[in-house]
């Protein structure tokens, strides 16, 4: 055995010898051929430094030459060169030219913000709050628990708010969107006209007493115009108001289904069958009436035009 491992051992250096002595003759060859030294000798290659990046490369002197042509970020005239350098790997945020206007980094930053927070400003500044509450309240009236499901509900609302913001989007698409791609105005502008069709709907629906409320509990003094009002005021004196109003459209949705259940129950009561539970009988009723009545039809329709 002691044997046999010396002469494996003996193979495997000679094979890697074999492998590896064509590589190395050719490096040095290589080596002697562009300086003009010899094996185990040193010699120093005249030269001189250069700052023009574009002349490195490879010449062998058969008139191939591999070039590397690199564009610093100091070389930029202006804003269009810096589309051209080589800077891809960095996250840049600047402003193109004097205009104050959000470089393409920064303003898919602030679309994916707005994309995240999209549900939150949706509840907040439209119709959605009054038209969900409203629904919710005409579920429970007619006692069917579940049916529509919430995703149905949420879906129908959702669309519905589509439906009666329709001239703010336009407007906003209009007068903020699409002058502010074509560079036309800053993004402080942009800002401000966006937020003026909202504030504009806001205002409409909104209370006196809500936005005295909220005036009050900021220290502030009342105003006469809608310009006047700070957007942290009308926001919340707004969600309030569509509280109030969804919940008095509510109670009167409720009204015609008690009145079928005190019905039911007295009926139960003078036939002595009180251990029948009166709502197991006046749900068919209720789902009857309102069916008879077209009631999705009255509810949406009534809860669209109280917006206009």
């Amino acid at each position: 055995m002691k044997y046999i491992r010396i002469w494996l051992f003996t193979f495997i250096l000679c094979l890697v010898s074999f492998l590896f002595n064509p590589v190395c003759t050719f490096a040095t060859e290589n080596i002697n051929s562009n300086t003009g030294a010899t094996y185990g000798n040193r010699i120093n290659v005249d030269g001189s430094r250069t700052q023009d990046l574009n002349q490195l490369g490879i010449d062998d002197g058969t008139g191939y030459n591999s070039t590397t042509v690199i564009d610093q970020p100091g070389t930029a005239t202006d804003a269009n060169d810096l589309e051209d350098l080589n800077v891809g790997n960095n996250l840049n945020i600047s402003f193109s030219g004097t205009n104050g206007n959000l470089s393409g980094a920064l303003r898919i930053l602030i679309t994916l913000t707005l994309m995240a927070l999209a549900p939150t400003l949706i509840i907040m500044l439209t119709s959605f709050t009054r038209i969900l509450v409203v629904l919710h309240f005409t579920r429970a009236a007619v006692g069917t628990q579940t049916v529509p499901p919430n995703q149905v509900l949420i879906g129908l609302t959702l669309f519905l708010t589509f439906f009666i913001m329709q001239p703010v989007i336009t407007e906003i698409n209009t007068e903020a969107i699409q002058p502010y791609e074509n560079n036309e105005i800053t993004f402080t502008e942009f800002r401000d006209r966006s937020l003026a069709p909202l504030r504009t709907f806001m205002y409409g629906q909104t209370q006196t007493k809500d936005v005295r409320l909220f005036m009050d509990i900021a220290g502030l003094d009342m105003v006469e115009e809608l310009d006047d009002i700070p957007t942290y005021v009308l926001i919340p004196a707004f969600m309030i108001s569509e509280l109030r109003t969804a919940f008095i459209i509510g109670f009167l949705i409720y009204i015609p289904f008690i009145v079928i259940d005190m019905v039911v129950a007295s009926t139960l009561m003078s036939m002595g069958m009180m251990m029948l539970p009166p709502t197991t009988i006046s749900m068919p009723f209720k789902i009857l009436l309102f069916v008879l009545a077209d009631g999705w039809n009255l509810v949406i329709g009534s809860l669209v035009k109280t917006f206009y």
